[in-house]
């Protein structure tokens, strides 16, 4: 080597760099790679893709190729360097060597290609893994004495090397995905999407109708009060009683009993033919849950109950497709019953109001992980039944108690207010 022109030498070594920086840009773009969108390339027929995913199947064989590659031009450089150096500058070369090939090899060979990688990490890969291939071919004996060596010491140390670890995603990892997708993927869809999550976390008692606004049909009532209210219900299906909801005989869907009331055929007696058998449902039972039940028991909606049997509210399978796509309707969200805006801008909130409702409504984010109810929540930060005239803030939100009677708060007043307070409640 002492004999070859430094010109040549020269030659050599920027050679050498470049394939330095082609180890180390390669091995941080193929282990950069999104492994769900790869997969996602991979199956529909991206050649580079495949290529790539067939090399990360045995990261212990391509780690061995790159670096076995890696190594071996960095030491020849080393080399190659110490001759050009001594050749110009005598015994001093080999400091000065040292000193200039790191500097270059860090800079050209290692920093700007894994910079590059991993900013792109697809153009990189993808070109790579067929050269990458070739050599693994190349390299295979060698690659694989050093593997057996190296996995060798890893179970002396005690590593499992079958258990690899799983790539699949938990619900809350899936939720942040879905939350960094950004503008690649519309603000609808990932609302959607966040909301099939959220579904296990919600029960039918969170977004049930409670009892109390239950529209219903009483066989106690005048057959002509039943008839009037039949025919001017907005609902679909309803459910039929004896004077309480607690004493349900079924559920009647309209379209049963259309030929009698157009023929003034209705009697009690048919219309409890016409009702399907009521589907109870336990209060806490998930969203997720609820909906493959209603799917195998071919429901649309379910009397929730709950652990003595009472009935607290009705869920339907519209109810449970709104927490996913947003409400059907496209009533203004301040029409709704619960929430009446003032002309100072506050709100007038009835007490009953669910938190989940309310938060929905109005874009709020009141605490809904304990108490469901806005009178819920009021009494348990308060620690006692309010009087009227009470006033509590809560997180940013402000709450003056308007009317507070049997037991309960009815009705309240509610803004936003500029800086949040620490303390979840603060009577004055």
């Amino acid at each position: 080597m002492e004999n070859l022109h430094p010109g040549f030498l020269v030659g050599m070594l920027v050679a050498l760099l470049l394939c330095s920086a082609f180890f180390s840009s390669s091995e941080t773009g193929m282990l950069s790679l999104n492994r769900y969108r790869l997969r996602h390339q991979a199956k529909e027929g991206h050649r580079g893709a495949k290529r790539a995913s067939a090399l990360l199947e045995r990261p212990d064989r391509l780690l061995g190729t790159i670096l076995v590659g890696n190594n071996f031009v960095n030491i020849l450089a080393s080399a190659i360097a110490t001759v050009l150096a001594i050749k110009l500058w005598g015994e001093a070369g080999i400091a000065i060597a040292t000193i200039g090939l790191t500097i270059v090899l860090l800079i050209f060979g290692e920093i700007t290609p894994k910079t590059l990688a991993a900013l792109r990490p697809e153009a990189v890969a993808y070109p790579v893994s067929l050269p990458l291939l070739m050599l693994q071919k190349v390299l295979y004996p060698l690659v694989a004495l050093l593997n057996w060596i190296s996995n060798g010491l890893l179970k002396l140390l005690g590593v499992d090397l079958s258990n690899k670890g799983s790539d699949s995603l938990s619900t809350e990892e899936l939720r942040s995905v879905v939350h960094e997708s950004g503008s690649d993927m519309p603000m609808k869809r990932q609302s959607m999407l966040l909301g099939i999550l959220d579904l296990e976390r919600v029960t039918v008692d969170d977004i049930m109708i409670p009892r109390n606004e239950v529209a219903g049909i009483d066989l106690e009532d005048d057959l002509e009060t039943i008839v009037t209210q039949l025919r001017t219900t907005p609902h679909t299906r309803l459910p039929v009683f004896r004077k309480d909801i607690n004493q349900i005989e079924g559920i009647v869907h309209m379209r049963q009993i259309a030929r009698l009331l157009s023929h003034d055929q209705l009697t009690r007696e048919s219309l409890l033919e016409a009702c399907d058998d009521p589907y109870f449902i336990p209060e806490n039972t998930p969203l997720s849950t609820q909906l493959v039940n209603f799917q195998k028991q071919k429901r649309r909606i379910g009397i929730v109950v709950d652990e003595y049997g009472d009935v607290l509210g009705i869920v339907t399978l519209e109810d449970i497709l709104e927490e996913i796509v947003g409400e059907f309707s496209n009533q203004d969200a301040l029409r709704s019953p619960d929430i009446h805006p003032q002309d100072d801008g506050t709100l007038v909130i009835d007490g009953a109001a669910y938190l989940r409702e309310v938060n929905r409504a109005l874009g709020w984010q009141l605490p809904c992980d304990g108490p469901k109810t806005l009178n819920g929540l009021i009494t348990e930060a308060l620690e006692h039944i309010p009087d009227s005239g009470i006033c509590l803030q809560i997180n940013q939100y402000r709450l003056e108690i308007l009317q507070a009677a049997d037991n309960r708060v009815k009705s309240v007043r509610a803004w936003v207010i500029e800086e949040p307070q620490d303390s979840k409640g603060d009577a004055q």
